[in-house]
């Protein structure tokens, strides 16, 4: 009796004796997170609110000056905007070129699969600052496509870098590799049974695509568009090269604050007015 009572005591799951084992393991990524993510970001909080001298200085004091320039002047709300919409039209670009390739990839099995995977992810070997250089090779006046425009009859070369056009371009082609690894991670509930099916019912291959595909891979989606958007809004060394200084992004102008000009309480007060202080 005394047996019985005391096993009906202990826990069925054995989750009381895991909790410690749970906190243990939750420890060292706790750590790293507070002293690498919530530490800076908390330092940067604090500079928004100090004072800076012509020098570049950054003396003590509290002042609400910062917050009210980069909130009341025009300039940065334009900045913020452009940054934004953007962001978003490079996610758009990005999700629409890599679907198609994501969704080939799901459907291909074999060696085929492994050597096109392999190109996928083979941009990601070299650095961004590489793959900016080569866009501006292929892009420019004398590179690659208006050299072939201008053998097709084109009479002058087109603008195509060092503006937002160069940007965008350049900046949808390097993300496209995170989006499609992205939505490979979301096509796992694609069935192709229910896709045979809706055709055997007399849908058309785009209905199909529109009521049964689209629909389960939505969190691929999801996932691939927050990814590219934070990385595109965030991004500085791709739209400094590729815009020539004449695109005037929000992390191109943290950049030129802190490094260039060393204002360092108005580029922390720029971002923590960011879209990626919020998104993170």
């Amino acid at each position: 009796m005394s047996l019985t009572v005391t096993m009906g005591a202990a826990p069925a799951d054995g989750s009381s004796a895991l909790r410690p084992v749970g906190a243990a393991l939750l420890l060292p990524i706790t750590v790293v997170s507070l002293l690498g993510f919530v530490a800076p970001v908390a330092n940067l909080l604090v500079y928004s609110f100090r004072k800076a001298e012509g020098s570049g200085a950054v003396i003590g004091g509290f002042t609400l000056e910062t917050w009210k320039t980069v909130l009341q002047d025009p300039f940065y709300h334009t900045m913020i905007f452009n940054s934004i919409a953007t962001s978003l039209l490079i996610t758009l670009l990005t999700l629409v070129t890599s679907y198609p390739i994501a969704l080939y990839l799901h459907r291909t099995r074999g060696f085929w699969r492994t050597f096109l995977l392999v190109l996928v992810i083979s941009p990601l070997l070299l650095s961004a600052v590489v793959r900016t250089y080569g866009w501006i090779a292929i892009l420019g006046d004398q590179g690659l496509i208006n050299n072939l425009l201008m053998r097709l009859g084109l009479s002058s070369p087109l603008r195509l870098v060092f503006n937002l056009t160069g940007v965008v371009i350049g900046l949808t082609e390097i993300l496209m590799p995170y989006m499609i690894l992205a939505l490979l991670a979301g096509f796992g509930r694609l069935d192709r049974q229910a896709e045979e099916a809706a055709l055997t019912l007399g849908a058309t291959p785009f209905t199909v695509f529109r009521r049964v595909i689209l629909p389960l891979s939505l969190p691929g989606i999801a996932l691939g568009c927050l990814l590219s958007f934070v990385l595109a809004v965030s991004s500085f060394i791709t739209p400094k090269l590729l815009g020539g200084g004449r695109v005037f992004l929000l992390a191109t102008e943290i950049y030129d604050q802190a490094i260039t000009l060393l204002i360092w309480p108005l580029a922390a007060t720029m971002s923590r007015a960011s879209p990626t202080s919020r998104s993170n």
